[in-house]
């Protein structure tokens, strides 16, 4: 597995400061030198190189190279990256996650067993027949004759090895469409469009069509945290955006994502991030940090 791990962090060292586009359909690369504060979309993860920390609602979790986990839906996270030195930055691939191929896999398979309930979150151990068809992926970057007809089936191939995981009934759920990953979908996007606005829990359960009890449980178990736990994620990554990229004083922009108090949000973003918001913007804007800045970390993409 060593030889297949270097041929793809070789690779995946071709990539940008943010999710970069392969070739593929759904295959994307990152080479992350910041941060990993953002909103991270539903795919499929694979770590290479290096190591990141993420904090999803109130607990930690820790990926190291050859590791995977899936995100199922829009999940604001904050966490570090870590490199392996100098000139061995993170590098990870992602896989946006296509129901109907999920679908497709799962009619085929006749394992039928009681439901195990892992976290999405939970790094899983990627065996080598997985790192064995990435290599095989990632081989086709320059070769789009082949990949027309080679990536479907390698695509099939990654999703059969997750399925062979413990994560295997997360993939159920995404590729249910009347399922409860969906119902959930249908509360965050409202919560993602109207972010600065205060709504009632009840609400969001009549968006998802659930009772209030079902709604609050299996958000939790997808998100890892409560409906309001979200929407305070979402806006003090966007506070945080804005006072990097668009200066203003903390009262202004605390107003601006939708707080009522100015000292709630200085709290909240110091429980979150460990530094006041001042503090937190003039440390980015220095020479020193600002050259590793991308405008897109936290704006809601992927590193």
């Amino acid at each position: 597995m060593n030889n297949a791990i270097n041929e793809l962090r070789a690779i995946v060292m071709r990539a940008e400061n943010k999710w970069t586009d392969t070739g593929i359909p759904r295959v994307t690369m990152v080479k992350a030198e910041a941060c990993a504060n953002q909103i991270y979309q539903p795919m499929l993860h694979l770590v290479l190189q290096g190591a990141k920390k993420l904090s999803i609602g109130g607990e930690i979790f820790n990926y190291n190279a050859a590791t995977y986990f899936v995100v199922p839906v829009e999940v604001p996270a904050t966490g570090e990256i870590y490199s392996d030195g100098p000139k061995l930055p993170y590098l990870a691939l992602g896989l946006a996650l296509d129901p109907n191929v999920i679908a497709t896999l799962i009619a085929e398979d006749a394992d039928v067993h009681e439901r195990q309930h892992t976290s999405c979150f939970t790094a899983v151990t990627a065996p080598t027949e997985m790192i064995d068809a990435w290599l095989r992926m990632m081989r086709l970057m320059d070769r789009p004759r082949e990949a027309a007809v080679l990536a479907p089936m390698i695509e099939r191939e990654i999703i059969f090895r997750v399925m062979q995981g413990p994560l295997k009934e997360m993939l159920r759920d995404i590729a249910c469409p009347d399922g409860r990953l969906s119902q959930i979908r249908r509360a965050i996007h409202w919560l993602r469009e109207h972010y600065t606005q205060p709504f009632r829990v009840e609400s969001l359960a009549s968006i998802a069509d659930m009772s209030l009890a079902a709604f609050y449980r299996h958000f939790k178990t997808i998100t890892n945290m409560t409906p309001i736990q979200y929407q305070k994620r979402l806006r003090l990554l966007r506070a945080r955006w804005l006072l990097i990229f668009e200066p203003s004083d903390a009262a202004t922009i605390a107003f601006t994502v939708g707080y009522e108090s100015a000292s709630q949000f200085s709290r909240d973003y110091v429980r979150l991030y460990g530094i006041p918001p001042a503090r937190d913007a003039a440390r980015f804007r220095s020479p020193a940090t600002s050259s590793n800045i991308n405008a897109r970390d936290t704006l809601g993409y992927n590193s």
